[in-house]
């Protein structure tokens, strides 16, 4: 299926990876989005779960090892060019994800890799549902860690 004029939706899946406070942002390599900030993420390929999906394509744009804990939320992203037609289609699934091994390093269609704190992400180019979405993990990472620590 072409990325761009589909005929299609495709399905995106995104992962929310933590270390300890920080989440892990990636500098878009390709449209949509190109050089933007935003989270490893992309395809989700015939035959492959979402939680797969979502490891694979953080091993393969940062190199690191996650596991995936959750669904955060699903967004529709939807392009359309200066005549209306529509460029891209997605249907993008976001994961909550923790760091499990590895050091990230920009792979695949990641241009760049950082780290950054809540308080940090105002300093990236990030679009607005990504930045709701990180928020919405750590209140759902908050919250889990909660009722771990009461059980």
């Amino acid at each position: 299926m072409a990325r761009d004029y589909p005929d299609q939706p495709a399905v995106g899946v995104g992962v929310i990876v933590w270390r300890g406070d920080r989440v892990l942002l990636i500098r878009r390599g390709r449209p949509p989005k190109i050089n933007e900030w935003s989270l490893p993420g992309g395809r989700q390929e015939l035959g492959e779960t979402v939680a797969e999906a979502g490891r694979r394509e953080v091993l393969e744009e940062t190199g690191l090892q996650v596991e995936i804990r959750d669904v955060v939320a699903v967004i529709d992203l939807i392009d359309r060019d200066e005549q209306g037609a529509i460029r891209f289609h997605y249907t993008l699934i976001d994961l909550l994800g923790e760091w499990q091994s590895g050091e990230a390093v920009a792979g695949d269609d990641a241009a760049g890799i950082v780290w950054a704190t809540l308080d940090q992400l105002a300093q990236y180019t990030l679009w607005s549902e990504t930045e709701r979405v990180i928020h919405l993990a750590a209140e759902r990472r908050r919250e889990r860690n909660n009722a771990e620590a009461a059980a």
